[in-house]
This record gives C-alpha cells, structure tokens and sequence, in this order.
C-alpha cells in the first residue's frame, strides 16, 4: 500500500532560497531542499486499486497554469511548536485547485480530508523545542518572501517509511494547461 499526497514542486532557486533559511535550532530537524512542496491533498496508506482510480482522477483534472509565491514563516503547534514552515499567499487559483484534488480522492473512495486546507512548505520539524529560540528565528526570517514563480504541473507522491519529512518518490506527473513548456514530463515510479 503506497502512501499517497498530492504536491506542488517548488523550482530550485525556491528551494536554494529557503535552504538559506537554515540556522542551528535546538531540537530542529531541517527538511532537505529536495523535499520542499507544497502538499494539495493526502490521501494515506491506501490500496493498489484505490491508488490507481485516485490517479486516474488526478489526470482528468485541467487546471490552467498560475503563478504562487511564498510569503512569510511561522509554526505549528502554538506554545508547543512542532514544525516551522515557510507560507504561501492566497490565491484563487491555489484553492480551486485544492478542492479539485480533493473532489478527486472523494471520487476515488477516500474519507474527506477533515483538516482546512493551510498551503505551506514544512522547512523544519521541532522536538521539545526552545519557544525562545524559535522566537528569535522568527523574528530574524520571518519576513521571508519569494520572486512569484510558475505552478507548471502538480505531482502524486509518495513518501518512504521513515519518521516524516521524506525521502519522498514521484509517482506521477500532471502538467498544467498551457504550462507544458515548464513542465518536465519525465516517467513516475508508479508501483501499484
């Protein structure tokens, strides 16, 4: 049984970008640029046959291309926090295209997603995390803003067994309408 989300890769000089961002934290775990998205829909452990009318769904979708930027950091978990992440600016688009995924994993027989859609990029993972400390990275990096970039395609993605954060695998690709000239359509892994 894969485990399954949906994403939006971020371009590399997005990931460089927020790679910079890093500074020793006590208890933080840093992401690897290489796992850097922003996370549409998941859907879990899930079977073969599920998977497959999941993905079938996925590619019925036609969304036109758009544009995102990320803007801002900030963390989960309150007086705990948990995770750091980098956010990203609403727009119209971004939503449609979150219901869209999500009507595509209804549609494939998974529960709805009970948690509202927040479109972030985690950046690092916490453990009894320094509430100063964080404070102060917040407060140095919290600014943070991207140059707007290109959403050419979205992604079915996979994560490894390991304790969150990846190795993550490219199942499938869906290029975005009109966006096929930025869309690298290179073959998934698909396993199932």
């Amino acid at each position: 049984m894969p485990r399954l989300f949906t994403a939006i890769e971020l371009p590399d000089d997005i990931c460089d970008e927020l790679h910079r961002l890093r500074m020793p934290l006590p208890a933080a775990r840093w992401i690897k640029p290489e796992s850097y998205h922003i996370t549409l829909r998941f859907a879990g452990d899930i079977g073969n046959v599920q998977a497959r009318e999941f993905a079938d769904n996925l590619a019925r979708i036609e969304p036109d291309g758009f544009e995102l930027r990320l803007s801002g950091l900030g963390v989960f978990g309150g007086d705990d926090p948990h995770s750091i992440w980098a956010g990203v600016e609403p727009k119209p688009e971004l939503e449609d295209l979150a219901r869209a995924h999500e009507k595509a994993a209804r549609n494939a027989g998974l529960a709805p997603d009970t948690r509202a859609f927040k479109p972030h990029v985690t950046l690092a993972r916490l453990k009894h995390s320094n509430v100063d400390s964080i404070a102060r990275y917040l407060s140095r990096y919290g600014g943070y803003r991207s140059e707007p970039f290109f959403v050419a395609r979205t992604l079915l993605m996979s994560s490894r067994p390991s304790v969150g954060g990846g190795p993550y695998g490219v199942e499938e690709r869906f290029p975005m309408r009109g966006m096929g000239f930025l869309a690298d359509e290179g073959e998934g892994d698909v396993s199932w």
